[in-house]
């Protein structure tokens, strides 16, 4: 697949040619959706934590006498039952990460690349490098590509003058391509790769 090579002021930098075993697959969404799912479950922070009976600070003498009374027979003021009491059955504090074999979450970003190349949704960038490290002149260069919302994807290094001057942007991500992941991609209505992100994903996937 060829696809045209870009520079941040809109012009043409020659031509680039994706490899089909990475974005020229027929994306599925069974497996996007099993990675997004693993992806969200693996950092959700699992802090809930409610009070059990056994963890209340309350008085642990009887509340009073087991005969009697007529009323019906209780020996602990910690029941869920009661005002004060614990909670029956609360969250408590837990891991919710899951597993999912390496080789489905490989395939996974390689079904995400092939959805954005597939909607043409996908730019190819010569360099994502700011001449001028100002959140102004990168806004106008994004707004020269029509990026709105966006992923861009550097390579190994990125420039500091460009994702410091980016990150100001609503809606606009900058990661390098250690970083690339498919929620990140799935959420962002259009990925911009540099030729260095390219040449790094055909190298890891060969």
């Amino acid at each position: 697949m060829d696809v045209t090579v870009k520079t941040l002021d809109g012009k043409d930098a020659g031509t680039v040619t994706l490899a089909d075993e990475i974005f020229g697959l027929e994306p599925r969404e069974d497996i996007l959706q099993r990675m997004v799912r693993w992806q969200l479950s693996k950092r959700q922070a699992g802090t809930h934590q409610a009070l059990g009976r056994a963890e209340i600070a309350r008085t642990g003498a009887k509340l009073y006498k087991q005969k009697g009374t007529g009323r019906a027979r209780h020996g602990s003021a910690r029941a869920p039952q009661f005002r004060g009491g614990g909670k029956a059955h609360g969250p408590v504090s837990r891991s919710h990460a899951h597993d999912l074999p390496k080789k489905v979450r490989a395939l996974a970003l390689r079904h995400a690349l092939s959805a954005k190349a597939k909607s043409d949704s996908l730019i190819v960038i010569d360099d994502l490098v700011a001449t001028e490290a100002k959140t102004k002149a990168v806004a106008k260069s994004f707004a020269g590509l029509g990026l709105e919302n966006a992923l861009l994807i550097g390579g190994p290094q990125l420039d500091e003058g460009f994702s410091r001057s980016a990150r100001n942007l609503a809606n606009i991500d900058v990661l390098p391509v250690q970083g690339i992941n498919v929620y990140d991609i799935l959420r962002r209505r259009t990925l911009v790769l540099s030729k260095a992100a390219v040449e790094a994903l055909e190298e890891r996937f060969k």
